[in-house]
C-alpha cells in the first residue's frame, strides 16, 4: 500500500542500481537529442562576463557563437586591438571554462 501510515519495505525506499545522477541524466539527454553543441554555444554567450571579466563584458555589444566561430562586437578600438592580439589565449580560456572545444576561431565585427 502507498499510505504514509504503513511502513515501506527497505527495498522500496532504496535507490535503484541503474539510476543516475541529475547531471548524468541531463548530459545523456543533450547527447541523445544532439543539443550539446547548441548548449555549449549558448553557455559562452550567457557566461561571457564570468569568462572574460567585467571590464571586457562592459565594452562588448554582441557575443554569439555559430559553427565554432565566436563573433564579437566591441565598442572600444584599443580593447578590440588588444583582444585581436590575444585571440589564442581567449579561445583557450573559453574552451577551458566550457570543458569542451566550443570555439576554434574569433571574428570581430
Amino acid at each position: 500500500m502507498d499510505s504514509p501510515f504503513y511502513k515501506k519495505s527497505p527495498k522500496a525506499s532504496s535507490r535503484k542500481s541503474d539510476s543516475s545522477s541529475l547531471k548524468e541524466a541531463i548530459e545523456s539527454l543533450l547527447k541523445i537529442y544532439k543539443l550539446q553543441g547548441k548548449f555549449d554555444e549558448t553557455f559562452v554567450s550567457a557566461n561571457w562576463e564570468l569568462i572574460m571579466g567585467k571590464p571586457i563584458a562592459a565594452r562588448t555589444q554582441k557575443v554569439y557563437v555559430t559553427n565554432h566561430k565566436l563573433f564579437l562586437q566591441i565598442d572600444s578600438a584599443p580593447l578590440k586591438k588588444e583582444l585581436m592580439m590575444a585571440k589564442q589565449k581567449m579561445i583557450e580560456l573559453i574552451n577551458k571554462s566550457a570543458d569542451n572545444e566550443v570555439v576554434k576561431e574569433v571574428i570581430f565585427l
